[in-house]
């Protein structure tokens, strides 16, 4: 059964945003994240594009209003890594989470932005001063530490594990597992030991994840899914010529052909655009929360009017996609050439 998630008020003198009233339910069910014993929203707030690293500079005070905007909508669950914006993002959370006891930290280490080019470090060494550095910005204990895009070579050394289980044990995180890039490295993160996985998840890239699930199972490791927006594509808002700005990663993400088919496939979700499920965003997000395998699916708005958006996109309750219409759209998908 869902719970609903409690957000505690600020502290006295602490800041308050003053928004407006608006329609949308100040609460969200929380699915249990595996065995982990953590109680996690329905929707996570996921920081990359706050943070300007993804897709260039957010405004300071846009990113402050973001994170208090979820936290009035009960969303106290926050994702973010010790390498976005070299740390700046952590400290942010950090500040305006210290009288939120109650919220939910996912960060991640291995990327070492302190060197140029930034490299991938998971020396034991690299892993101990980073999981300290995050603990101390973020000034509370890591309710969950990830290994931050790691190679199969990097989760096969011992050392990895009994880092991040020794971590455990003195009180610097509450549990650890791995942000991956593809289900090969996902099974062998849990084989290591992982006891939470993240991964890509979409209506357009949902091979990942069927490629775990049954072991996710059977392990009880609780499941992130992450783009599942696929970075804006499924908000079919672009025509197939569209250009992305300099220090937008999506620049780089597609070629102009494989853009262009991308951008043709989005007819497979607009049958789904019915009732109160009103646009491509919101079919392509209740798809996402209609995959009762995760636990949690995280977001990237840049605005709190995009987080407004999104929040009433996800709509009030189960079911988010009926059956008939969840299976109509994966064949319609199947058609277009994107399969499980």
């Amino acid at each position: 059964p869902r719970r609903l998630a409690r957000v505690q008020p600020p502290a006295h003198g602490a800041a308050l945003l003053v928004v407006r009233p608006r329609a949308i339910a100040p609460v969200m069910r929380l699915r249990t994240l595996g065995k982990t014993g953590i109680e996690i929203p329905e929707l996570c707030l996921g920081t990359w594009g706050l943070s300007g690293d993804g897709y260039g500079p957010v405004d300071e005070a846009e990113q402050g209003q973001v994170i208090e905007r979820a936290l009035g909508l009960g969303l106290p669950a926050f994702a973010t890594a010790a390498a976005y914006a070299k740390g700046a993002m952590e400290s942010r959370l950090g500040r305006l989470l210290e009288a939120h006891a109650n919220a939910i930290v996912i960060t991640k280490v291995g990327t070492d932005r302190e060197q140029t080019p930034p490299v991938k470090r998971f020396d034991a060494e690299h892993l101990r001063a980073a999981a300290k550095k995050s603990k101390e910005r973020l000034k509370r204990r890591i309710d969950v530490l990830l290994l931050h895009n790691p190679s199969s070579i990097a989760l096969e050394k011992p050392h990895v594990a009994e880092t991040l289980n020794a971590l455990v044990e003195d009180g610097t995180v509450r549990t650890w597992g791995a942000s991956v890039g593809d289900a090969g490295t996902g099974k062998l993160a849990m084989e290591r030991g992982a006891h939470v996985l993240e991964l890509a998840y979409s209506a357009f890239h949902p091979q990942d994840l069927s490629g775990v699930v049954e072991m996710a199972k059977e392990k009880q490791v609780g499941l992130l899914g992450r783009s599942v927006l696929a970075h804006g594509l499924l908000c079919g808002q672009w025509p197939n010529t569209k250009q992305f700005d300099s220090g937008d990663h999506r620049r780089d993400r597609w070629t102009g052909d494989d853009f262009r088919k991308r951008i043709s496939q989005l007819a497979a979700l607009r049958p789904s655009v019915t009732g109160d499920v009103t646009s491509l965003r919101a079919a392509a997000l209740r798809y996402a929360l209609s995959q009762t395998a995760l636990s949690s699916v995280v977001i990237g708005p840049r605005s709190s009017v995009q987080l407004d958006q999104l929040v009433r996109d996800a709509g009030k309750e189960p079911p988010y996609l009926t059956d008939d219409s969840k299976h109509a759209l994966e064949a319609r998908l199947s058609n277009v050439g994107i399969r499980p």
